[in-house]
C-alpha cells in the first residue's frame, strides 16, 4: 500500500481546513441513525476481479500536458503525479489511448497512420509514424514511470477509404461486415492490419498495449471521427480482427464494444457471448455510461467488463456536492454502483486532464492547472484498489449508507462507504475472514482531499466501527 500520509484530527490541529467538531462525529458520539441497522463485510464471499482504473489522454490531451499549450514542463510533471502517483495522486493503473489523434480542439478528424489509400484491400499499406502520437507516446512512458501496465487502445474510426461513407467522421460502417458491401471492396482484414501495426509502433516504443478495441460507441453517429456497428456487425468485425491480431500483434487481447450507455452495450456484449467464434475471440466485454449508466452486469460471462469511458457536465470550477453530475460525491456514487452493482472490473473516465470549461478530472489553462473534486472521488477508489483486488461481499445496513469491500493481493482489506444522507452517521460491519486489524480511514469531502483522519474507523471484537460525516467518502484500510 502507498506510504500513510500525515494524519489529521479534525478540529483539534489548528491551521486545517477541517468540519467542525459538530460535522465530524468522533468514536462514542451520537449520530443520526446510528441504530438503523448493522452491517457487514465478508472477504471469504468473492465477486468479480478488478483489473484497473483509468483515464483517456486522446485527441492531443497528452500533448497539452506536455507543452502544447504552453505548460510548462514542471506542472506538467506535476500533473502525471496527481494522475498517476499512489503516494501524492490517484495511483491510476490504466491509459486508454486513441488509435490516432485529434489534428484540433473538436474531435474533427483522426491522424491515421495509414492516410493514403491502396489500390485495393489486398495491397499492403503504407504507413507513416511520428513517434509521438498526439503525445500519447510520452504519456505512456511517463504513466509506466509510476507502474501503469494496462495500456489499452480504442479506434474511433478505420481510415475513410476503409468505410461506406468514405470519411473517417460521420459514422460510416467498416466495409466488409455483414450488411456492409462497397465497391472498393472488403476491408475487414487490412483494418485488422492496421490495427495490429498501430501495437507494433508501440512496441518499438517501448510500450506494450495489452487490449485493443476496433471501435468506439458504434452505436452513436458523430460528427467527428466515428464508425458504426450494429450487434450483428460487431460479431462479424471480431471474427474477423481476432485471428489477425492474435497472429499479428500476439500479447495484444480484443476487447468490445464501448456503446456509448450501459444499457446500450448489453446488446453488443450478448451477441458476442452467444456466438462461440466471436466469444472466444474477446478478452472483455466494455460499455460507457452516457446514455444509461451501470446499474446491473453488462453480460452473463466469466470475463471481465469494464466501464470504459464517461465524464459529465462541463462545469468550472467543479464542487463537491451541488447536485450536478459534475460533484465529486456523485461521480463517487458512479463509482460504486458500477463496482458493486454492475461487477464492473475497470472504471475508466473520460478525460484526466483538458481544457476550457471541462468535465475532466484535471483543468489546463496554459501555464497553470486546478485538480477538480472529482479526482478526489476518483482517488479514494483507485489509490487504495489495486490491479488484481477482488471485491467482497458488504452491506452497510443503512438506507443512506452504501459499502464496498475489496480484498488486494498483498493481503490488504479495503472498504468504501459513502454517506450520501445530510447528517453524519456510524456505520458498525461485522468482519469475516478479515486479514488486517488495523484500520486506517481517509476522508474525501468538500474540504478534505483523501486525509487520513485518526480515529475515525478502528475494528474491535470482529467489528468495524466507521464515523462517516454528512455526504462524504470514508476510504478504511485494513493493514
Amino acid at each position: 500500500m502507498p506510504s500513510k500520509p500525515r494524519r489529521v484530527r479534525i478540529g483539534l490541529l489548528a491551521g486545517v481546513t477541517a468540519l467542525s467538531c459538530a460535522a465530524l462525529v468522533l468514536p462514542g458520539a451520537t449520530t443520526a441513525g446510528a441504530d438503523d441497522g448493522a452491517g457487514s463485510i465478508d472477504f471469504s464471499a468473492r465477486h468479480q476481479r478488478i483489473d484497473g482504473f483509468g483515464v483517456s489522454e486522446a485527441f492531443q490531451r497528452a500533448a497539452v500536458i506536455h507543452g502544447l499549450k504552453g505548460m510548462p514542463a514542471e506542472k506538467g510533471d506535476q500533473i502525471v503525479e496527481q494522475l498517476f502517483s499512489r503516494e501524492k495522486g490517484a495511483g491510476l493503473s490504466m491509459l486508454r489511448l486513441g488509435v490516432g489523434s485529434s489534428t484540433d480542439e473538436v474531435y474533427d478528424h483522426m491522424r491515421t497512420i495509414a492516410p493514403n489509400a491502396p489500390a485495393s484491400p489486398d495491397e499492403p499499406l503504407t504507413y507513416q509514424w511520428d513517434g509521438n502520437d498526439g503525445g500519447q507516446v510520452w504519456l505512456a512512458k511517463e504513466a509506466r514511470k509510476y507502474g501503469v501496465k494496462r495500456f489499452i487502445a480504442d479506434a474511433w474510426s478505420a481510415p475513410g477509404y476503409m468505410k461506406t461513407n468514405g470519411s473517417d467522421a460521420n459514422g460510416g460502417t467498416l466495409c466488409g461486415v455483414v450488411g456492409a458491401e462497397c465497391a472498393s471492396g472488403d476491408w475487414r482484414e487490412a483494418y485488422a492490419t492496421y490495427l495490429a501495426q498501430y501495437v507494433k509502433f508501440y512496441k518499438k516504443e517501448g510500450i506494450r498495449i495489452t487490449d485493443l478495441n476496433f471501435t468506439n460507441e458504434p452505436d452513436w453517429n458523430a460528427p467527428y471521427a466515428s464508425m458504426l456497428f450494429s450487434p450483428a456487425q460487431a460479431v462479424d468485425a471480431v471474427k474477423a480482427i481476432g485471428p489477425v491480431l492474435r497472429a499479428k500483434a500476439p500479447g495484444t487481447n480484443l476487447y468490445c464494444c464501448d456503446s456509448f450507455g450501459w444499457d446500450q452495450g448489453k446488446a453488443y456484449a450478448a451477441a458476442i457471448a452467444a456466438d462461440p467464434k466471436a466469444e472466444k475471440e474477446v478478452s472483455a466485454y466494455s460499455a460507457h455510461s452516457y446514455a444509461s449508466f451501470p446499474t446491473s452486469p453488462l453480460v452473463d460471462s466469466p470475463k471481465p467488463t469494464w466501464m470504459s469511458e464517461w465524464a459529465g457536465t462541463g462545469v468550472w470550477p467543479s464542487k463537491w456536492d451541488d447536485g450536478t453530475n459534475a460533484a465529486g460525491l456523485y461521480v463517487a456514487e458512479r463509482i460504486h454502483e458500477a463496482l458493486a452493482d454492475a461487477d464492473a472490473s475497470a472504471y475508466l473516465f473520460w478525460l484526466g486532464a483538458s481544457i476550457g470549461n471541462t468535465a475532466a478530472l484535471i483543468r489546463m489553462d496554459g501555464d497553470s492547472y486546478e485538480v477538480s473534486t472529482r479526482l478526489r472521488a476518483m482517488t479514494a477508489y483507485s489509490r487504495f484498489i489495486r490491479p488484481g483486488a477482488v471485491r467482497v461481499d458488504a452491506a452497510s445496513g443503512k438506507d443512506t449508507v452504501r459499502v464496498s469491500a475489496y480484498r488486494n493481493t498483498d493481503g490488504s482489506d479495503v472498504a468504501v462507504l459513502i454517506n450520501t444522507g445530510s447528517t453524519a452517521t456510524t456505520t458498525d460491519l461485522a468482519l469475516k475472514a478479515a486479514k488486517g486489524h488495523e484500520a486506517t480511514a481517509y476522508l474525501t469531502d468538500g474540504a478534505h482531499d483523501v486525509t487520513a483522519v485518526d480515529g475515525l474507523a478502528h475494528v474491535s471484537h470482529g467489528r468495524l466501527t466507521a464515523e462517516l460525516p454528512a455526504r462524504s467518502v470514508v476510504t478504511v484500510v485494513l493493514d
